[in-house]
Parts: structure tokens; C-alpha cells; sequence
């Protein structure tokens, strides 16, 4: 049952253990209200039979207090039971999905919309945490405290108990037919918040090219069809919703009227006496204002199960696992018949062999959409390939934990994403417990000095979300000195120099040369004057090795490395006119 909560809901362990304590502390609190009805119902008939003495009069006060004491008590259980337990439950469930998406292949992230990741993580969890405090619970406890309110009133009339219970199927065979049409109506609304989501963070990350382009209009006229979309769906999905309860709700009235009209007419006949009529009467009344809130709450619960099936998605997908330990030996980094495709079917690598030896600098080069930039991160196992095999000094790191691998490497991407700290703790990202004067050493090694000394505060000035203080340079210094500071014996860059200027990219490939010794450097570039010193050339061309070897040799030998060389040559010379 468990195991099936926790599918059914996307909890933990210790979560559906918790939802079935707030089922039954919701049933106990439902039959405690049933106590003063009971107190109530022998009140009448003292009073029916002579009226209450100063004995019975204790007795009614005393028993007041007692109800009073386990509403209060089991109210109490209630309350940490569900609220106090989901709000735990939430956090447990973001941490799992945040441990969950670490885990999962980057090539995940290629084709989900980053708003819908946020939307499962944030969106979802709160729509759940509320679910679990306000709604299960609630619905578990009215169903089963119903059911056994019902078993008990066939023992004093089974006529009586037939007529005020008779609606309680037909109300809840409504509501549940509705299941289908409403996870209809709420996976479109779901997809309509997602398309705006997207929409507004998107066009907040594109503010400038919009205005430069004068397209801000027609985006917000777009963007304004987003959001009518989206609350037309929510309307659409509010109305197919409220449709289905206000029928149950209305058929549940009738069951009062079928207790007054049975009743009276088992009353005239001589077959219930007036105490009897009264208690059902008052059972009746009591018996459908949770079940009023259990429909609107299974609707609730039921539209849920988008928000539940978004999650699992995530929590379904295949994680990449392997060995704590490496067995390394040496960093050669090499390629065997590696072949690779995206989910989309795409094809990118087919039959990709070659060595990147230690101490050498192995450069990748080749038209865009060659492979380059899938060889690096498959060399990082930041994905898994379909066929071949890929090892680093002999060890297949498809059998390690990406995360132990990536101790032995340090990476510079070329798009470089900073935090909204200092310089100084942007740098120390690479080594989490490196001293001040080493983050110093290694920002030096970069190049960082010329512009960090130019700061109000130095090392210690913040450089604004992803470093919106620092020009792209300067941004993608302090990201090569992240990857000097770590000093793995690995290093991959992607075009490392890609927004450096002349004067800058020479210093950096002077530090570079320094840097590399013993160690295994794996570099993509474009610009051939970059890779012109590389030990070794890999041309990746249509997904495949179309030529490798020295430069010197391949501008002899080769046809597209030259090819490249030249065209470059001709760009550099290129002039305005």
C-alpha cells in the first residue's frame, strides 16, 4: 500500500507513511464531531421522558467538556498530522526532484523547456503541498468516517439509514466521472502556464535585442495572447470543475429531504418512534457538510494527477550511476568507434575515433554542427553514448560516477554562467576550500588582475547576476581561472578565447602552455591561430573524424584543415568598406 501511495502521489517513504497517519487522524476527528450529536440525541429523549434532573444535568456538562476535550485533542493530532507533516513532505519531495535532476544526463535538459523544470520543482510541489494539507487527507477521512457513520445507522433502521445514505454513491459516481474530463481540461491549462512562463522569461532575457530591433510591440501583442490564452484555460477548467460539484453537492440536498419524507412517513405509520426520526434527522445534517467539502476536494484531488504525472516524469528518467572509486591510469582520454545521437533521433556522431594523449594539447576543430562540442562533453560523460566506448587511462567512465569523474577535470565552457557573489568567491567556485592567496594565484593566471583592480572593491565586489557588472572578457577570465584554481590533470575548453582580445588571448595561452604540463588538454576552437600550436588537430566533419594529426602535417596532407586555415586567413584580412 505504500509503494502504491508512493507512485499514486509522488512521495517518499516516510511521506505516505504520513499520509495514512493524516487519513485516520482525519477520520477520528470526523467521528469526534459526531460526539455532541450523540449527547444531543439522549438530551431529547430525557427530555421527552420528564425532563433532565440535577443528576442527568452533570451528567449532559460533564460529557460536554469530554466532547469538547477529544475534539480538541484529536483536532490537535489532526493538524500535525497533515499540515505540519506535508509542509516536510514538500521539502523532501523538492530535495528528491533537485537530487533527481543532478543525476539525470544533461541531454535531458536539450529538450525540456527550462520554465516547465521550474514549474515541476516550485509550481508542482506547492500545488501538491496543498493537496496533502487541505484535500487527501480530508477526502480519506470523510469517506471512510461516512462509510462507517452509514454501516451504523443500518443497525437502528435499515429504511432510515437507506434513505440518507442512497445519494452518497450517485454523488461520488459524478464526481469521478469527471476524472477524465477534468485532467483533460487541467493538462491544457498546465500547458498554457508553461507557454507563458516561457514566454515572460524569455522575453525579460531578450529585452535588448528586442528594443534594438524595435520588436517590442509585436512580442508583448504575443505575449498578451499567452496570457488570454491562459486564463481562458483556467476559467475553462474552474468551470468544468464546479460543474460536477454542484451536481454532486445538489443531489446530496436530496438526501435530507429523503430522511424528513421517509421518516414522516414511517412516523405516521407507527413504525419509528419521534427520538429515532429526530437522531437521523440530526445524523442527516451532520453527515453531508463534509462530504460537501470531500467532493469539492476529490475534484481537487483528481485534478492533481497532471501535476503528479509532471513529476514522475522526472523521477522515472534513468540516472547516471557508477563507481566512487577511479582506477585511472594515466589521463589519456580515448575515443573507440564512439557513436552518439540525441533523443530527437538526431544523429551526431557515427564512428568517432582518436586519442587525446596526456601531455599534449589535442585540438577540435571542423565546421559548426561537426561534433566538437558533443565530443567534449561526452569525454566529461556530462551524456552516456549509444555505442563504442570512451576511457580515460584505460578506465571506461560510462562505470564511473559522473561525479567522482569530474575530479579529474577542469572545464571552461564557452558560455560562462557566474553567480551573484564576489569575484573572489566566484573564482573559489573551482576549489571549494582553496585559500584567498591561491584564488589570487589563480586569477593571475587568467588575467584577472588588470580589470579586478579596477573594482571598488576588488576580489571582494560583486559582479551582479551572471556577472552583469563584467564584460564578457572579464566574465570569461574569471572562468578560466575557476579551472586553473581546481588544476585537475584534465582540461577541456571550449573556446576558452572565444571573447578575449588579442593581447588577452596571447597571455592566456602563454599561462595555458604553463599550465599543461604532464596533463591532457582537449581544446575546440575556431579560430585556427587558437589551435596552431596544438599537438594534435581531430577535424570532426559530419559526425565523424575527417582527418587528424600535427597541424604542420594536415596543411600538407589534409583537405579541410587547410581549407579552414585559409578561409580564416581571408576573414582576417577582411576590412569595412
Amino acid at each position: 500500500m505504500i509503494k502504491k501511495l508512493q507512485r499514486r502521489f509522488a512521495l517518499s517513504r516516510q511521506g505516505a507513511v504520513d499520509l495514512i497517519k493524516g487519513c485516520l487522524a482525519c477520520v477520528a476527528q470526523d467521528i469526534s464531531f459526531m460526539l455532541p450529536v450523540g449527547l444531543l440525541y439522549y438530551l431529547v429523549i430525557d427530555m421527552m421522558n420528564g425532563g433532565v434532573t440535577g443528576g442527568r444535568i452533570a451528567f449532559y456538562a460533564v460529557g460536554a467538556v469530554i466532547c469538547l476535550a477529544l475534539i480538541f485533542a484529536v483536532t490537535y493530532f489532526q493538524y500535525n498530522a497533515t499540515y505540519l507533516a506535508t509542509y516536510v513532505e514538500s521539502g523532501v519531495r523538492r530535495i528528491s526532484l533537485a537530487e533527481q535532476l543532478r543525476k539525470i544526463p544533461l541531454s535531458f535538459f536539450g529538450k525540456k523547456d527550462l520554465a516547465d523544470l521550474t514549474n515541476s520543482v516550485m509550481g508542482d510541489c506547492a500545488t501538491l503541498e496543498t493537496a496533502f494539507s487541505h484535500y487527501v487527507p480530508a477526502l480519506a477521512g470523510s469517506v471512510i468516517s461516512t462509510t462507517l457513520i452509514a454501516v451504523c445507522l443500518f443497525f437502528y433502521d435499515w429504511r432510515m439509514a437507506l434513505a440518507a445514505v442512497w445519494v452518497l454513491p450517485v454523488a461520488f459516481a459524478i464526481t469521478l466521472f469527471s476524472a477524465r474530463i477534468q485532467g483533460y481540461f487541467n493538462k491544457k491549462a498546465s500547458a498554457a502556464n508553461v507557454a507563458l512562463e516561457t514566454g515572460v522569461q524569455e522575453c525579460i532575457e531578450s529585452l535588448q535585442d528586442l528594443k534594438a530591433n524595435n520588436a517590442e510591440k509585436s512580442y508583448i501583442k504575443g505575449l498578451d495572447k499567452k496570457i488570454d490564452h491562459a486564463e481562458k484555460r483556467h476559467i475553462m477548467t474552474e468551470l468544468g470543475t464546479a460543474l460536477f460539484v454542484v451536481s454532486s453537492t445538489l443531489i446530496l440536498k436530496f438526501g435530507i429531504a429523503t430522511v424528513a419524507l421517509a421518516g414522516s412517513v414511517l412516523l405516521i405509520r407507527g413504525e419509528i418512534n419521534i427520538p429515532l426520526f429526530f437522531l437521523f434527522l440530526l445524523v442527516a445534517s451532520r453527515l453531508y457538510s463534509p462530504l460537501e467539502g470531500a467532493l469539492q476536494n476529490l475534484a481537487a484531488v483528481i485534478s492533481t494527477k497532471t501535476n503528479i504525472d509532471r513529476m514522475n516524469e522526472i523521477l522515472d528518467r534513468p540516472v547516471q550511476t557508477g563507481s566512487n572509486v577511479i582506477t585511472n591510469n594515466g589521463c589519456d582520454i580515448k575515443f573507440e568507434h564512439v557513436g552518439f545521437a540525441y533523443n530527437t533521433g538526431e544523429t551526431v556522431l557515427k564512428d568517432v575515433s582518436f586519442t587525446a594523449k596526456q601531455g599534449e594539447v589535442t585540438a577540435l576543430v571542423g565546421p559548426s554542427g561537426g561534433g566538437k562540442t558533443t565530443v567534449s562533453r561526452l569525454a566529461a560523460r556530462f551524456w552516456d553514448i549509444d555505442r563504442g566506448k570512451i576511457t580515460v587511462g584505460g578506465m571506461d567512465i560510462s562505470k564511473i560516477d559522473p561525479e567522482t569523474l569530474l575530479s579529474l577535470y577542469s572545464i571552461v565552457f564557452q558560455d560562462v554562467t557566474l553567480f551573484n557573489n564576489t569575484v573572489k568567491e566566484n573564482i573559489r567556485i573551482g576549489k571549494k576550500d582553496a585559500t584567498d592567496e591561491e584564488v589570487i594565484a589563480a586569477a593571475r593566471l587568467a588575467n584577472c588582475e588588470e580589470f579586478v583592480n579596477k573594482l571598488p572593491d576588488g576580489y571582494n565586489s560583486m559582479i551582479g547576476e551572471n556577472g552583469c557588472e563584467l564584460s564578457g572578457g572579464e566574465r570569461q577570465r574569471i572562468s578560466i581561472a575557476r579551472a586553473f584554481l581546481k588544476d585537475a590533470p584534465i582540461i577541456l575548453l571550449d573556446e576558452a578565447t572565444a571573447s578575449l582580445d588579442v593581447e588577452n588571448e596571447t597571455l592566456i595561452q602563454a599561462a595555458l602552455s604553463r599550465l599543461i604540463k604532464d596533463k591532457t588538454v582537449l581544446v575546440i576552437a575556431h579560430r585556427m591561430r587558437t589551435v596552431s600550436g596544438a599537438d594534435k588537430v581531430i577535424v570532426l566533419s559530419g559526425g565523424t573524424v575527417a582527418e587528424q594529426g600535427r597541424p604542420d602535417d594536415l596543411m600538407k596532407t589534409g583537405k579541410i584543415y587547410p581549407h579552414m586555415v585559409k578561409l580564416q586567413m581571408m576573414s582576417r584580412d577582411w576590412r569595412l568598406a
